[in-house]
């Protein structure tokens, strides 16, 4: 609670300023004379701020989501009632912290009777608890001359977790963007390569699946039938160093990546698939093993919502060594990181090399949108060209790093930000369909 003059009331004590100061200078024994405006201007701040309404006349509550995605908007909303009658308008502030944005951060109202509501927009940017900084209301008294101020504080915190609903809606449009209106679901059949049954052979199957041995011995044409192969080990290797906490199109890659890595995720846990976690930046951070089933998502989901941001250089090395030591058959290991040059991806490189020879790798990496917009943009001036130049051979080196993993047999996944999960998951369907696991 709190009272502070306006700047209408700063004016008034300063217009009366000088002409009090020029009364004392031309007749000094009548000095007291002068100081008789702001003396006036004083009584009638008083005045207001005695007719304004007090701070304790008003109740506020405040309401606010306990748990939020990176990224994904939430609604604020504050509702205040007055006990006595309400001034004509009212301003409000709140303040978020280094995780959360509030938008607007200040809006004016106008009460509508006694009550006041209104609707704020949060935008968590980065994991972790997030508190928001205050709340004020204030309001003028009936002159102008005085603001009368409410604070309120909201203790509780938001936990800003990775963007689940956003995982959970693109799935569901994987997964149904291909499903005929009222069609029964069936299992994966049909195009995978584990045997599932002996079926009769039937106009539209593939011919090649006659089993003519069994064809033989039932006097009929009977056909195999498969199904997607199950029990795959996908291992999800984040990087969450230096270079991965920088911002990309308004977030941390890590964020980005870690939205990709569920997605994949839940897809794969879906199909039957068993999914690892492994988080690393100058040490491994985070390593859950392979685990399968329903409760599994959810034990991922927290995992990945533990991973900080880090300020260390990563060091691949040390991670993918002890990763390749842990995992005792082969699996579809999901690495994704990001480098600057093709001298800091030198050990990287040479890294995953190892790790091809016993693993499928597939190499997840963010398509850098501004290096090609600086490459594509039209020149103005001389340093503009300079710009292109640069970013041209930048863009040479990264070419050139992915065509080397490319070589020794590495799957790229190199997408922009916006189209990287939905690349992801159809890279993945790819390396099942062809079976290279």
């Amino acid at each position: 609670m709190g009272a502070y003059p306006t700047r209408r009331a700063i004016a008034l004590m300063a217009i009366g300023a000088g002409p009090a100061l020029v009364v004392a200078l031309a007749a000094p024994q009548a000095w007291l004379a002068a100081a008789g405006w702001v003396l006036v201007a004083a009584a009638l701040i008083v005045v207001d701020l005695a007719l304004a309404v007090s701070p304790r006349a008003l109740e506020v509550s405040v309401t606010a989501p306990k748990v939020m995605g990176v990224g994904r908007l939430g609604a604020l909303g504050v509702e205040a009632r007055f006990k006595t009658a309400a001034p004509r308008t009212l301003e409000l502030a709140v303040a978020g912290d280094e995780r959360l944005q509030v938008h607007p951060v200040r809006q004016g109202l106008t009460p509508d009777g006694a009550q006041i509501g209104a609707t704020l927009t949060l935008k968590p940017h980065r994991r972790g608890e997030a508190r928001l900084g205050g709340l004020w209301l204030r309001w003028g008294g009936p002159l102008g001359l005085i603001w009368r101020q409410r604070t309120e504080t909201h203790d509780a915190p938001i936990a800003v977790t990775p963007d689940i609903e956003g995982v959970k809606e693109q799935a569901l449009k994987l997964f149904s963007r291909d499903a005929p209106f009222g069609e029964k679901a069936q299992l994966d059949l049909g195009e995978g390569a584990e045997f599932h049954a002996l079926k009769e052979f039937q106009t539209g199957m593939d011919q090649r699946a006659v089993d003519w041995k069994q064809s033989a011995r039932h006097g009929k044409l009977v056909g195999r039938e498969y199904r997607a192969e199950r029990n795959h080990n996908v291992i999800l290797a984040l990087d969450c160093g230096r270079l991965m906490s920088a911002p990309v199109a308004g977030e941390p890659r890590i964020d980005r990546a870690i939205n990709a890595a569920l997605l994949l995720a839940f897809t794969s846990l879906k199909l039957g698939d068993r999914v690892g976690l492994f988080a690393f930046d100058s040490r491994p951070r985070v390593s859950s093993g392979v685990t399968a089933g329903a409760s599994a998502f959810g034990l991922l989901q927290r995992l990945a919502a533990s991973i900080d941001y880090s300020t260390e250089e990563t060091n691949f090395t040390l991670a993918l060594t002890q990763l390749g030591g842990q995992l005792k058959r082969r699996a579809l290991v999901v690495v994704f990181t990001d480098f600057a040059d093709a001298t800091s991806a030198e050990l990287m490189v040479e890294n995953l090399s190892r790790l091809t020879r016993t693993h499928l790798v597939l190499f997840v990496v963010f398509r850098d949108e501004e290096l090609e917009a600086l490459v594509t943009a039209e020149p103005k001036v001389a340093d503009d060209v300079s710009r292109a130049v640069i970013a041209q051979a930048l863009a040479r080196q990264r070419d050139g790093v992915l065509t080397r993993l490319r070589r020794m047999g590495v799957q790229i996944v190199d997408a922009p930000v916006a189209e990287l999960g939905p690349a992801l998951v159809n890279s993945y369907f790819d390396i099942k369909r062809r079976e290279l696991v």
